[in-house]
């Protein structure tokens, strides 16, 4: 049964790490005070916090878009059902983002009161118009073109084409490990084993250009395979960035001082955190004001929260 409790649960991931590092009252909102909000009697700071939180913005909403309908191909692949072609996922993909501009445009009321349901689109939002910048949908609708084509040229969906010599792990198996008593959740596109290299191969699709972090995602990755399967060495991982944007992709041979990397990084961040709680047990957060606000307005203009800080 499911139990409402006055703060969550202290949890580690690389993505709340990376929101800490770049606004700490985001951080707070985030992780903390929209805690709750999704509930009819929860206070209006709450419910006001939540609701923002599930803002997303055009490329955003074009990733997640992509991941999904990318994990409904390989599916179908692996359960021998019919595979859409390239027109096709592109068409279903274009559907999908039409359906988020007119949720956020036309049906707003509903996304009030179910915000986890339906879309709304940070530059439908904070404009208050029902257009959105040429600019971005240009960008996107070449992005498009550019991602349904490399994903079916990778290296990585040409391995799942050549299926009876792989074995895939249903990612749903991958959620969580823990360290020190915390939770340290995991979210891997794709892993399977070469069996005829009697390899492992971690793989992440990006829709954005590539990121110095994109190392060390895969690194955390890695040692939680290391661990979950017993694998003996590292060396028998491969870790995988599809760039479907550019068509490359790049492999990385990981090495034991990488994996002690990645357990230092999540070991400090998580005392950062903890610092910002007035009691540590119930992981309950300090008052907002102990929360700075980011003082670079460029960070601001794409930030979520814009209503709270600057009402």
């Amino acid at each position: 049964m499911f139990e409402i409790k006055p703060y969550p649960e202290l949890s580690w991931s690389l993505s709340r790490h990376k929101t800490m590092l770049t606004c700490v009252r985001k951080y707070a909102y985030d992780y903390y005070f929209s805690h709750n909000g999704w509930l009819k009697d929860a206070d209006s700071l709450a419910r006001q916090t939540y609701r923002l939180k599930k803002i997303t913005n055009l490329e955003m909403h074009f990733g997640s878009v992509v991941h999904d309908l990318i994990y409904q191909t390989i599916q179908q692949v692996l359960k021998n059902q019919h595979i859409p072609d390239e027109q096709a996922l592109t068409e279903e993909i274009r559907r999908h983002l039409n359906r988020g501009f007119i949720e956020s445009t036309r049906k707003e009321h509903l996304w009030m009161n179910r915000p986890k349901h339906y879309t709304m689109l940070h530059e439908i939002y904070y404009s208050q118009s029902n257009k959105l910048p040429e600019a971005k949908v240009k960008k996107i609708t070449n992005r498009l073109q550019a991602t349904v084509k490399n994903f079916y040229s990778s290296r990585s969906f040409q391995d799942v084409l050549n299926k009876k010599h792989m074995r895939f792990i249903e990612s749903e198996d991958f959620r969580f490990m823990k360290a020190n008593g915390v939770k340290i959740f995991i979210v891997m596109d794709l892993v399977y084993k070469d069996l005829q290299k009697d390899q492992w191969v971690i793989v992440d699709w990006k829709t954005g250009k590539a990121s110095d972090e994109d190392r060390n995602q895969l690194a955390l990755y890695a040692l939680y395979l290391k661990e979950k399967y017993d694998i003996p060495s590292i060396e028998d991982i491969v870790i995988r960035n599809e760039y479907l944007l550019e068509g490359t992709h790049i492999e990385y041979q990981l090495k034991e001082q990488d994996l002690i990397n990645v357990q230092h990084l999540y070991q400090i961040s998580m005392e950062q955190m903890k610092a910002y709680l007035e009691d540590s047990s119930k992981n309950k957060p300090l008052p907002i004001e102990n929360f700075p606000m980011q003082e670079d307005p460029r960070v601001c203009a794409r930030c979520n929260y814009q209503e709270l800080c600057f009402p």
